[in-house]
């Protein structure tokens, strides 16, 4: 029992029922990622809940360190106020470069920014001249803003939660995964490098590309690296779409989806497979895990896929207030199942 639990008793209160540890699991998506900030928001004042592990992609990988930072600086108050922080300043950092969002796109149900002029010239551009042309300095704001938000000494030392950055490495295809005692702004780049939008970072010799390409994210390093057998994972890319894409934009687009959801459905088809076994007895020494899942499709589907790019602080907080409702009405429901059972329809979901 613990010392807070006694004292709630001493005081004649209830005492606070024992804690329930899960891991994430963090999508990448872009400025979609307010969603996903919006559930760990909900999740960190929940006291019944605590994290032993998170594995994310791209700017799932931001949000993850943060959090970790956070509960290394003053546990869940802290991590709360360090995200919103992070999210508030990249905002305003944003609203001051060329691609903000217009007025028209501001009042856009579906947040694009297709009248962006300085978002049209850059997609266009990057179209026919690589980062490495465009960017021959490798200037990077968003490296500079990590830096002034996250203590990545503080974020190497914790052990308040494992994390497992996902990347893809350029030279061999491979995936790699970065964990705690290594973490610096440029892996958290690695894991979102776009390879048309950005120069891939060089780390130890290798150069990396946006981890969703092989893992987004991937879920193996919690099952083989953490003790929970809870697995919550955060979902900001379709894997539905009902309509046909038929312009060059939107087949673009959703090539992407679907390459960024490959590996996560191949992971989910074996955890499935391995679960039957391990529930029939033809596997004794395996580890049964429970899947869960906070899936904002219903939300991102009805969004411009250049929303991604969209960092006005009314969307924001927008994905934001959804992603609360959304924990809020997940922890409702499915609490009682965590360490029980699996919640979603892993064979409906991924086969």
């Amino acid at each position: 029992m613990t010392a807070h639990q006694k004292s709630a008793e001493r005081k004649g209160s209830r005492p606070i029922a024992a804690q329930k540890a899960i891991n994430l699991a963090l999508q990448g998506g872009g400025c979609h990622s307010a969603f996903t900030w919006g559930v760990l928001d909900r999740l960190l004042e929940d006291e019944r809940l605590t994290f032993d592990g998170v594995s994310a992609t791209s700017t799932g990988c931001i949000n993850a360190v943060l959090l970790a930072d956070g509960l290394a600086a003053g546990g869940p108050a802290a991590a709360k106020e360090l995200l919103r922080a992070f999210w508030k300043k990249m905002s305003d950092m944003a609203s001051l470069s060329l691609i903000a969002p217009s007025f028209f796109d501001k009042i856009n149900p579906t947040f694009g920014l297709e009248h962006s002029p300085g978002y049209l010239f850059v997609d266009m551009v990057s179209r026919f001249m690589s980062p490495y042309e465009l960017n021959p300095f490798d200037i990077n704001p968003m490296r500079d803003l990590l830096n002034e938000i996250i203590d990545f000494e503080r974020v190497r030392r914790q052990q308040a939660v494992k994390l497992y950055l996902c990347a893809t490495t350029v030279r061999t295809g491979k995936i790699a995964v970065f964990t705690n005692k290594e973490i610096t702004a440029d892996h958290i780049i690695a894991s979102g490098c776009m390879p048309f939008r950005m120069r891939a970072p060089a780390i130890g010799g290798e150069h990396y590309w946006e981890g969703g390409f092989m893992g987004n994210p991937a879920i193996f390093p919690v099952i083989y690296g953490c003790k929970s057998c809870d697995i919550l994972l955060i979902r900001l890319t379709p894997a539905h779409r009902s309509e046909l894409p038929t312009s060059a934009r939107a087949i673009l687009d959703r090539m992407e989806e679907i390459s960024f959801n490959a590996a996560l459905m191949r992971e989910m088809r074996v955890i499935s497979f391995m679960t039957e076994l391990i529930d029939e007895g033809k596997v004794s020494d395996g580890k049964r895990m429970f899947i869960h899942s906070i899936e904002a499709e219903d939300i991102i589907k009805n969004l411009a896929a250049s929303s991604k790019m969209n960092a006005d602080w009314t969307f924001l907080t927008h994905l934001f207030g959804r992603g609360r409702e959304y924990a809020d009405a997940w922890l409702t429901e499915n609490f009682d199942s965590i360490g029980v059972e699996t919640t979603v329809d892993l064979k409906a979901d991924y086969f």
